[in-house]
């Protein structure tokens, strides 16, 4: 086992301890911050003495006063290392440290209004995570996938991904959206409308990003995407919130003056109602009215159980005002991170330039290989295998809400991942959310999804990551906290 001497480590400066106790010192903070890893040698007493001029003896008199101490443990022919005991006690004494706040930013700023995302990193160790965008791990076909990335690992297929492509992205990508999932949604597009992403959210910041010198405010649902609303505001635009009903967005809410209106007309996000087909045409006739663009998020359009998809807006669409966008995070996985935009080729021209300058591109590498996951026909057959398990699992889940929380109001649903219920005047799902965080199951609080967080009746419950066997007990867990609540 090899050491490399970390050239972090410095004796101070004008320091009156002896220089075994430098040396001590120098090796404690390091330990403290937990620059040193348990499982690497620390430097040899050869090396550090080179390093900081000082006789061996002098590195071994202070190893073995840090052994005493119990900072470090000696291992035979294999050197010293961190006692793994400091590594618990660092744990405990940053808990310690987060909880007393630690110590105040040296730089002052201005707080953003942005929505953080509230579940805990662990949450998929919860019994009951019925939370947003998270999907079933096992429903990924990890076989198929590893078979692409072999293949885009090739040497004929390494010059594809291997060198810049800030001014392009994958042709073969392009080629496969067009085919086999744009299509699908009636649309058609050249090669130059379209712009690769690293997922939807991204693809709002850009869209965001290029429009907001225009100094005209964005409209969007409310309640809607606090993602779409995060991307909007950060990258400098005045937002407006429009009320939605049974149908999706009302067009008529929309006031005059705003650039763009966005919208998830497919599954409204969060409650997951279907825009009508009437409401659709009376947004593309308003869009040319009150002169605005329409940003379509086609949020789990694949996604429906019990009645066919609506045609996109994008589709129906002769003005070129609608910009639709795309991802595979619920498809696919979110971890592979891409997404895309279609858009006239003038938008899709500056929206390049801005993602140059944020990201330069989105992996390559990742493009090739959903590429080839399209071609071999691999995501084909994963989706009807997900439609397929997602159907069940919706009709279990909205069985299961009708038998145990028939006294909330649930939104009518046709499809998607998630519910969407209401309590009555004066129930807090806030505070449910935190009685149900004890009990093991994790909901979405409905007020983050409101432009200015004034409704808290609400709350969202995604079943894409909870087993069909466990939706009932969950679903029971939660219907007891209500009705203590109610």
């Amino acid at each position: 086992m090899s050491s490399t001497t970390p050239k972090f480590l410095r004796l101070p400066r004008n320091s009156t301890l002896s220089l075994r106790d430098q040396i001590c010192e120098v090796v404690t903070a390091a330990i403290a911050s937990e620059a040193l890893a348990c499982s690497r040698p620390l430097p040899s007493c050869r090396e550090l003495a080179q390093q900081f001029g000082v006789s061996r003896n002098t590195v071994f008199s202070a190893y073995n006063r840090l052994i005493d101490l119990e900072f470090l443990i000696s291992r035979d022919r294999s050197g010293y290392f961190v006692n793994p005991k400091m590594v618990t006690l660092k744990k405990a004494a940053k808990v310690k440290a987060d909880e007393n706040g630690g110590a105040p930013c040296p730089v002052s700023f201005q707080p953003s209004n942005l929505m953080p995302v509230v579940n805990p990193l662990d949450w998929s160790s919860y019994p009951y995570p019925f939370i947003y965008n998270q999907i079933d791990p096992d429903l990924f076909p990890v076989d198929s996938w590893r078979e692409c990335t072999r293949q885009a690992l090739g040497r004929k297929q390494m010059p594809a991904w291997a060198n810049d492509s800030v001014e392009s992205d994958s042709s073969q990508l392009i080629q496969q959206l067009r085919q086999r999932l744009l299509n699908t949604r009636g649309i058609y597009a050249d090669e130059d409308e379209i712009l690769i992403t690293l997922g939807s959210q991204n693809a709002l910041f850009i869209l965001g990003t290029i429009f907001a010198p225009n100094r005209k405010p964005i409209a969007l649902e409310d309640p809607g995407f606090f993602g779409a609303r995060n991307a909007f505001r950060l990258s400098g635009n005045e937002l407006i919130g429009v009320p939605i009903d049974t149908d999706g967005l009302i067009p008529s809410a929309i006031p005059k003056g705003c650039q763009m209106v966005f919208t998830t007309p497919s599954h409204q996000f969060p409650t997951m109602v279907t825009m009508s087909q009437s409401r659709r045409e009376e947004l593309i006739e308003a869009a040319s009215e009150k002169d605005f663009m329409i940003i379509e998020d086609d949020y789990e359009a694949e996604m429906n159980y019990v009645t066919k998809s609506s045609p996109s807006l994008r589709s129906m669409d002769q003005s070129d005002r609608v910009i639709y966008v795309g991802s595979l995070s619920k498809t696919v996985s979110p971890g592979i991170r891409i997404g895309f935009i279609v858009a006239h080729r003038d938008i899709i021209r500056e929206a390049r330039v801005a993602r140059g300058v944020m990201m330069r591109h989105p992996p390559t590498i990742v493009q090739e290989i959903l590429a080839l996951f399209f071609r071999l026909g691999h995501y084909d057959a994963h989706l009807r295998n997900i439609e397929r398990r997602y159907e069940k699992r919706w009709h279990a889940m909205n069985s299961a809400l009708s038998d145990h929380l028939g006294s909330l109001e649930r939104t009518a649903s046709k499809g998607g991942t998630s519910f969407w219920l209401t309590g009555p005047e004066g129930f807090d799902a806030a505070k449910l959310a935190l009685r149900l965080r004890a009990r093991g199951v994790l909901v979405d609080r409905g007020r983050d999804y409101f432009l200015h967080y004034d409704n808290n009746r609400s709350f969202r419950l995604g079943f894409a990551y909870v087993p069909v066997t466990k939706l009932k007990a969950g679903v029971q867990i939660i219907a007891e906290e209500v009705q203590a609540a109610l």
